[in-house]
């Protein structure tokens, strides 16, 4: 089968001829990726940001948001069938550890990041487990929805998290309405009374907020940290959910939240550089965020089920999966996913 792999950093990925994975234990899965979602996350491997933590050994198969066709399952798979449509969790987990009893699969002791740090669904096919496995309602489609698996999924965790924070009258701001914010938007209009004002440097990504449900816009021009200070009347945001997470929104971001607040970081790349006497004195919280966690991904799914979620997408075929990185890299894609297909054709 054909993949996209990474063979070394700071280089082009390539598509390669590989070998098909097989069914090894009896909760694996083998699923046809009929969807693989191209994340910014894409990009910072293939940098080299992820290096030192993945531990992965080059080349390898790179995607981490994967939807397709079960065309075989274990001996002891009973979640799933063959033909079954199905988005997978980003992890493959072991169900056996205190933060998988738990709940809390996210910060699994044993797991797998295909994509990560194994290789992933730009391929034909992907070998993942049964505890990976979500299946798709009717009338959902694997393209629709691969890109949720990863940053939709990433939305959400961090919407729900800070949903408890907030109240009727309350204010949120969202920075960066691209790719993966403009999915934050939807779930955050779904899920919360809260008036949000969303913060992005394209005004076409701005006029997508507002299609979604955004009280306020702000275009991102050097004063976006004063027309947020005057929207919340000389306060700042109870929340501030932070998609971009460098290039400065770092410092805007703090900035931005109000004193009790708490500012979501979601986005990464840059650096958080507070002064802990501001952090006591505000008495404000930082809060980091991972992708989420298997139950997340369900409800998100009902979500999207509904049509209370939806993505832009933009798709592309395997071979054209250069140009998928290179459009997401230079700011082509504003409010957009880019989705290969890589059994399309």
């Amino acid at each position: 089968m054909r993949a996209v792999r990474v063979h070394e950093y700071g280089g082009r990925p390539s598509v390669d001829e590989v070998d098909e994975p097989r069914i090894r234990g009896p909760l694996d899965v083998l699923v046809r990726v009929d969807a693989a979602g191209v994340c910014r996350t894409d990009l910072h491997i293939v940098e080299g940001q992820w290096a030192d933590r993945s531990g992965v050994a080059l080349p390898y198969v790179l995607g981490h948001e994967n939807a397709g066709t079960v065309v075989e399952i274990g001996s002891a798979v009973t979640n799933v069938l063959v033909g079954d449509k199905v988005i997978l969790h980003p992890l493959a987990t072991c169900g056996l550890c205190r933060p998988c009893r738990a709940g809390d699969d996210v910060h699994c002791e044993n797991s797998s990041f295909p994509g990560i740090d194994a290789d992933g669904g730009m391929a034909g096919l992907l070998r993942t487990t049964a505890r990976s496995c979500v299946r798709l309602a009717d009338g959902l489609e694997p393209v629709e929805v691969a890109a949720l698996a990863d940053a939709g999924l990433t939305a959400y965790h961090a919407v729900r998290r800070a949903v408890p924070l907030l109240y009727p009258g309350a204010h949120a701001v969202l920075v960066g309405a691209g790719g993966l914010g403009h999915i934050g938007i939807q779930v955050f209009t779904a899920l919360s009374p809260a008036e949000l004002t969303v913060v992005d440097r394209s005004p076409e990504a701005l006029r997508v907020a507002e299609e979604l449900g955004a009280a306020h816009t702000v275009l991102a021009d050097g004063s976006q940290v004063e027309a947020v200070t005057d929207i919340t009347e000389g306060k700042g945001a109870r929340v501030v959910l932070d998609f971009v997470g460098e290039d400065g929104t770092e410092k805007e971001g703090v900035t931005m939240t109000r004193d009790g607040g708490s500012y979501f970081v979601i986005g990464y790349g840059g650096a958080l550089d507070v002064p802990t006497i501001d952090l006591i004195s505000r008495e404000i919280s930082v809060v980091g965020n991972l992708v989420g966690s298997y139950n997340d991904l369900e409800e998100l799914m009902h979500l999207a089920a509904m049509g209370r979620v939806r993505q832009r997408t933009r798709t592309y075929s395997l071979d054209a999966a250069l140009d998928a990185f290179d459009d997401l890299d230079q700011g082509r894609l504003p409010g957009t996913r880019a989705v290969l297909e890589p059994n399309a054709g």
